[in-house]
């Protein structure tokens, strides 16, 4: 038996003022960094040892987890992949989700934020906002990097991830990946075997372990958020 631990990051400053952040590179708010500590106390109760670390290439997710990582005194080197990147928001990269509601109306926002396979317009390339100009990102090649995606690019690029990087090293020990509320939602399509029409209805709070128990066959026992009062409705069990 192993444990997956999945964290989304704690609030970002974006998730603050409400904006579409996706591959921007924002850090986290104070209270995010409480989020964070939080995560590691409770992580730290289950008494288990991690064995493998993994976050995307952003900076919010680097640092909730080296947040964990000190708060259970285990600060060993983790693997980066922009394939655990959130989702890239295209045209919407920067806006305010309430007064883009008001503007295109809140079915069409919400569309484009929980469709399966909608992509928003794509971002223009000469944008502050567009990767291609975001230092993150310059280890990447040109043709990695897109414009815009729908959940599903993102599912696509996760699940290629988690299969041939995550996956094999599930039995041989306990995992923890700090990632972003769609890519991680990606991972629960995967893993809970949903609906597209089910993975739209799932809410992923920022800095809440997930704890997913997964016996010898691969297959998961249990799954349960470790802060009981921010649970969201997983959907399956």
């Amino acid at each position: 038996m192993s444990y997956l631990i999945l964290v989304r990051h704690g609030q970002s400053t974006w998730n603050l003022e409400n904006r579409f952040t996706g591959w921007v590179d924002v850090d986290l708010t104070e209270n995010g960094k409480l989020e964070a500590k939080k995560a590691g106390e409770l992580i730290k109760k289950l008494n288990i040892q991690i064995n493998y670390y993994y976050s995307s290439l952003q900076l919010r997710a680097n640092h909730t987890l080296t947040i964990i990582q000190k708060s259970i005194n285990d600060e060993k080197n983790f693997v980066r992949s922009w394939k655990l990147n959130e989702r890239h928001y295209g045209g919407l990269t920067g806006l305010n989700k309430v007064e883009m509601s008001k503007k295109l109306g809140e079915e069409k926002v919400h569309q484009f934020r929980r469709s399966w396979d909608l992509r928003p317009d794509p971002l223009n390339r000469s944008s502050e906002f567009h990767p291609l100009n975001i230092d993150t990102y310059k280890s990447m090649s040109n043709k990695e990097i897109p414009d815009t995606e729908s959940l599903k690019d993102t599912y696509d690029r996760v699940i290629s991830f988690y299969n041939s990087d995550i996956k094999n090293k599930i039995k041989k020990g306990n995992i923890l990946i700090s990632a972003h509320g769609n890519s991680i939602r990606a991972l629960c399509k995967y893993l809970f075997n949903l609906g597209e029409k089910q993975i739209s209805k799932l809410e992923i709070p920022t800095g809440n372990p997930l704890l997913v128990e997964i016996n010898e066959k691969e297959k998961i026992n249990s799954c349960n958020y470790l802060d009981q009062d921010r649970a969201k409705d997983l959907l399956i069990f």
